[in-house]
């Protein structure tokens, strides 16, 4: 069996976190997605509602399964007998830092963690969760951006009305 992680902060999850996923989903027969506990960073959302926001968005993908972990990604992949991590490239400045990481993963595991990169869909190259956060703080669309129902919970986050 072929499986994989995609790990991220997905604070928030967008559509083009979603076509990663799906694709993904097509390549390996199993895929988890892990939602990164990070205390470098103040989230909008805490890890049990991303945990509860990705299951939503990926029910009808019925090879993803959605967890969350702290630490490094290679102790979680370790533990969990994984040993491809899926990462989403938009641009050229992506694929400098996560090469980086992906050359790091692989020494620090002993080689048992590959990262396969896929490139992110044309139309959600723009798209990151930050610039969603910074527009919808601002009362701007974000319809293009993420799910409905994910609008409505970052809108709800700033105390805004759809």
């Amino acid at each position: 069996m072929k499986k994989a992680v995609y790990p991220g902060s997905f604070d928030p999850v967008t559509y083009g976190h979603l076509d990663v996923i799906t694709r993904a989903a097509r390549i390996f027969d199993e895929l988890t997605v892990s939602v990164l506990n990070n205390t470098q960073k103040k989230p909008l959302f805490s890890v049990e509602e991303r945990v509860k926001i990705l299951e939503e968005a990926t029910k009808d993908i019925p090879n993803v399964k959605v967890d969350s972990f702290s630490g490094l990604l290679i102790d979680y992949a370790r533990e969990h007998d994984l040993h491809v991590s899926v990462r989403g490239l938009r641009a050229i400045t992506d694929f400098e830092y996560e090469l980086q990481i992906a050359q790091t993963n692989r020494k620090l595991s002993g080689g048992s963690l590959d990262t396969v990169f896929l490139t992110t869909s044309l139309e959600y190259a723009y798209l990151s969760s930050s610039s969603v956060k910074e527009i919808a703080s601002f009362q701007g669309d974000i319809s293009q951006c993420v799910p409905p129902f994910v609008a409505e919970l970052i809108y709800q986050k700033y105390g805004h009305k759809m």
